[in-house]
């Protein structure tokens, strides 16, 4: 069944979902919100929307660190972390989507690694939305996650200083594409980290990871936002629109980027990228 999606086929339905979403959310603002919507934007909402613009070009380019830069920066504005989280992915969905549409334009995505890993990430992030908004507290694993990405991000700067092998088969993608989407779920970020630094630490090129990798992110995002917007909803519709405004705008440099940096260069940026954030969330949790 595979076989007969094409990438322009994934287009297609990135580009039917993202208007489905938009209609929702513009009928849920305008016409079903328990008070009338304020129209005016302050100073914060546009130093969100310049912080959007900055972590989709990175994760654009790198393949990761959108989910966690923007639930940092909204976590230190106050925002409640199941609140921060929705907002994220809810943001997510759009810039993912221009993301993904950039990479499909510029041959970015391998379609049977993409396959692969999209369906066990929905998946986890669906199991991962609703254990987060129902069950558990994200910020209890938080370090734990952060601590396995840091090791990853050093054996990644490592190897970016030897010789690049061939692929001859990429393992565990279905336990690698769940836990990639679980733990972006319940955390606020972590599918790019994950799943991006795994398959170029087995030898994927990081041109094709990224874009099969932020690809694959439009669909698991739009999946947990769906569960968030059930049990959470979604007030803040400001700083979703901030985050979109910014992030839309970024997503084909980013694309562009990721096609035209070396991929050795290109693995010592992701490699430390995932130092640097993991061990600011390490820092955080134990401070």
């Amino acid at each position: 069944m595979m076989h007969r999606f094409s990438l322009k086929h994934i287009g297609i339905l990135i580009i039917g979902l993202k208007f489905a979403l938009l209609a929702f959310l513009v009928l849920k603002v305008i016409y079903f919100s328990e008070q009338p919507p304020d129209y005016v934007f302050d100073q914060r909402f546009f130093f969100i929307m310049v912080a959007g613009f900055l972590a989709q070009l990175i994760d654009g380019t790198l393949g990761m660190a959108y989910g966690v830069s923007c639930s940092t920066l909204l976590l230190s504005l106050g925002l409640p972390p199941a609140v921060a989280t929705a907002s994220v992915h809810t943001a997510e969905v759009f810039t993912t989507g221009v993301s993904g549409l950039s990479h499909l334009f510029m041959q970015n995505v391998n379609k049977v690694l993409f396959f692969r890993i999209v369906i066990p990430g929905i998946l986890g992030a669906v199991i991962g939305a609703y254990l987060i908004s129902e069950v558990l507290d994200g910020n209890v694993i938080k370090p734990y996650i952060s601590g396995y990405l840091l090791i990853m991000g050093i054996l990644i700067l490592v190897k970016s200083f030897r010789k690049l092998p061939g692929v001859e088969r990429v393992r565990r993608l279905l336990l690698l594409g769940f836990s990639g989407g679980f733990l972006d779920a319940v955390g606020g970020g972590g599918w790019g980290p994950i799943v991006t630094s795994n398959l170029i630490f087995q030898g994927k090129t990081p041109q094709e990871t990224i874009g099969t990798v932020n690809t694959a992110e439009f669909f698991v995002a739009f999946c947990s936002t769906g569960v968030f917007l059930f049990f959470v909803g979604i007030d803040s519709w400001k700083v979703v629109l901030a985050l979109i405004a910014g992030g839309v705008l970024a997503a084909p440099v980013g694309a562009v980027m990721a096609k035209r940096v070396k991929p050795k260069t290109m693995m010592r940026l992701v490699g430390f990228i995932i130092i640097l954030i993991s061990a600011y969330t390490i820092y955080n949790s134990l401070a």
